[in-house]
């Protein structure tokens, strides 16, 4: 008999053969019609998918095999793969390396959404008025929804296809508005004087060019002296472009000599951990976000974040030329519309452009004229 009950689980089984190929697993559900009615919704799946093997060759996908192909040809060459192949290797751990791709559905998103919103920030137990810090909407978008949704486009790339593939949109979860904080002269000053000596050519180089951090541990083969720019892979597997201005290039002229392959580079304070006491290592990106946290507090600026230099560089940029393409260009986005969270920078230029033309039309009349009217 092919459904049945064993004594560790409450759910019947199924174990059936269809054309010599072995289908076995739990129908989840406790009732033994509704087990036989699983079964034979099973049976018609398990039909299709021998002949689907016979027609292409292809057996089920995995989910493990397909991220480790993916890996291969796709995950391995971000900028930041250390971590992505680590959320990788969490998904393969939460459904379990057998778990065919053709059987993660929306509900068996709607569940992992679920789980990995109940997981606390950081992997460490904070509390926050009382309650535990969860992982964010951002973070969850950005380990489950991307990755999966990337993983099940490339499969359809190898030839797979999928009845039931998740509607990602539908549970991709809201994410807050990222904020746009700029620096007074003040804080900018306190920030700079709080630096260490031996990190302040990087910091100097990340407020010039508006780089996200990961961006800024440039290597001296992405610096071309002959064409004034800067080339690197940045977040999204997108090309980072930063022309090298006569400041940039300054910065980098001072670094030379200090490493051969990386440019940004720290002066050890201590022997300890394989490192030496007054030789040069290139900065990482823990170090400079530890780094960071300290000249914050020293400095005494409040709530400003180590990314928040990129907004502050984007919008004094955008005070100084007026220009939102300039900003767009220089914060390396493919569209414009991810730059306009900037143009409440341009509303005083507004209100004096509105002041000017008050102004005219008041003299306008004094003289017992009024300007012409603007060509519709």
């Amino acid at each position: 008999m092919s459904i049945y009950k064993t004594a560790t689980s409450p759910y019947y089984r199924y174990d059936f053969q269809i054309e010599g190929n072995r289908f076995h697993g739990s129908t989840k559900a406790r009732n033994k019609r509704e087990a036989e009615a699983v079964e034979r919704r099973l049976k018609e799946d398990a039909v299709k998918e021998v002949r689907n093997l016979k027609a292409t060759g292809k057996a089920p996908l995995t989910i493990d095999v397909a991220i480790g192909r993916f890996w291969i040809e796709k995950g391995q060459y971000r900028s930041m793969n250390r971590g992505f192949h680590g959320t990788l290797e969490w998904l393969v751990n939460y459904f379990g390396k057998d778990k065919r791709l053709d059987e993660i559905d929306d509900q068996a998103i709607v569940d992992l959404v679920v789980f990995k919103r109940q997981q606390p920030r950081w992997g460490k137990i904070q509390l926050k008025r009382g309650k535990v810090r969860t992982v964010s909407n951002t973070t969850v978008n950005r380990v489950i929804i991307e990755p999966l949704k990337s993983i099940f486009r490339r499969a359809k790339l190898w030839g797979y296809r999928f009845s039931n593939e998740p509607n990602w949109t539908q549970h991709k979860l809201k994410e807050p508005q990222e904020r746009v904080r700029e620096l007074a002269a003040h804080e900018q000053q306190a920030l700079i004087n709080a630096m260490r000596d031996d990190y302040l050519l990087w910091f100097e180089f990340l407020q010039l060019t508006a780089r996200r951090l990961n961006e800024t541990l440039i290597m001296w083969s992405d610096v071309d002296w002959s064409t004034n720019e800067i080339l690197t892979i940045g977040k999204g597997d997108r090309r980072v472009w930063t022309p090298m201005s006569a400041s940039i290039r300054a910065i980098l002229e001072s670094c030379k000599g200090h490493h051969p392959i990386y440019v940004f580079t720290y002066t050890a304070q201590r022997t300890r951990d394989g490192r030496i006491k007054g030789q040069r290592y290139p900065i990482t990106h823990g170090g400079a976000s530890t780094i960071w946290k300290r000249v914050v507090c020293k400095a005494g600026v409040q709530d400003f974040r180590l990314h928040d230099n990129r907004h502050d560089t984007a919008s004094k940029v955008l005070r100084k030329t007026g220009n939102l393409k300039v900003v767009s260009r220089l914060l390396n986005h493919t569209n414009i519309a991810t730059t306009s969270k900037y143009a409440h920078v341009l509303d005083e230029e507004v209100a004096e452009a509105l002041e000017r033309n008050a102004e005219s039309r008041s003299k306008s009349r004094i003289n017992g004229t009024l300007p012409p009217a603007s060509p519709a």
